[in-house]
């Protein structure tokens, strides 16, 4: 049975392939829909590859932000996704996306450069106070268009998105900060600079540092003393190779870490 499945699955996308729709993306693939992923290519997920979406994980109710999705590993010529959301509105962003069911896929396979590919795409937030979820499955090939086990792909982890209310008749840039918070780097890719912002709830040490992905530092951006606060230092990258690079936050009683992505 498993055989002959398989078999089918490859005839029915080559034919698919071959002119009328995977080219053009599918959906109905992430685990929201049951976790199916890209058997078609393969009939298992591969920890070579790597997925994940990238943007803000708070969005006020209505508003509309923009996310990306990247993916990395496995053949990485070409590569293609799906991602899909419960309560939230997806929309593309340009012309490397679009909107099936509802769900949003890619219009043609898109190509990896530094073996890293992504996309844009929008989300718009319903009117309700919840959690909503993004999930996400990629699929990276090696360019032939043909779907086998030569490809290799996986699911995301699922990105969650908190709706929340726009605040009410409050002076905010009176307020005192209450959290940490670093940002996501803008712009993101980036080349040769971009922009790290942060917060400081209180008066202290911090340092905010650059690593590239086998752990060796590249650049120390903060290393003193700030009073509360937000702030915001950049970060050049001249003379570095294309890749993503990690940034990290450290003070007294908070860490985080983020990535970014530098294409030349």
């Amino acid at each position: 049975m498993k055989i002959n499945l398989l078999i089918i699955c490859v005839f029915l996308s080559v034919i698919i392939y071959a002119g009328i729709d995977e080219l053009h993306g599918i959906v109905g693939l992430t685990k929201r829909d049951g976790g199916t992923g890209c058997i078609c290519h393969n009939f298992f997920w591969s920890d070579s590859v790597n997925v994940w979406i990238e943007g803000p994980d708070s969005v006020y109710r209505n508003d509309t932000v923009s996310y990306k999705l990247f993916m990395s590993g496995g053949p990485a010529v070409t590569g293609g996704f799906n991602v899909a959301t419960y309560f939230g509105v997806l929309d593309s962003v340009d012309t490397l996306t679009r909107i099936s069911f509802g769900e949003l896929t890619h219009t043609s396979p898109n190509q990896f450069v530094s073996d890293t590919v992504f996309w844009s795409f929008s989300y718009t937030a319903p009117d309700s106070l919840l959690n909503d979820t993004l999930y996400s499955v990629g699929n990276s090939t090696n360019g032939d268009s043909i779907p086998t086990d030569l490809d290799q792909w996986n699911f995301g982890e699922n990105f969650i998105v908190n709706v929340i209310d726009k605040p009410v008749n409050v002076e905010r840039m009176n307020l005192v900060p209450e959290e940490y918070i670093l940002y996501q780097n803008y712009p993101n890719p980036f080349n040769p600079t971009t922009n790290l912002k942060f917060r400081m709830a209180d008066f202290g040490f911090v340092s905010i540092k650059v690593f590239d992905l086998l752990g060796r530092e590249v650049a120390t951006l903060v290393n003193e003393e700030r009073s509360a606060g937000e702030y915001e230092v950049e970060f050049n990258a001249t003379g570095q190779a294309s890749g993503i690079y990690l940034y990290k936050l450290e003070t007294s009683n908070f860490t985080a870490t983020r990535k970014m992505l530098l294409l030349k």
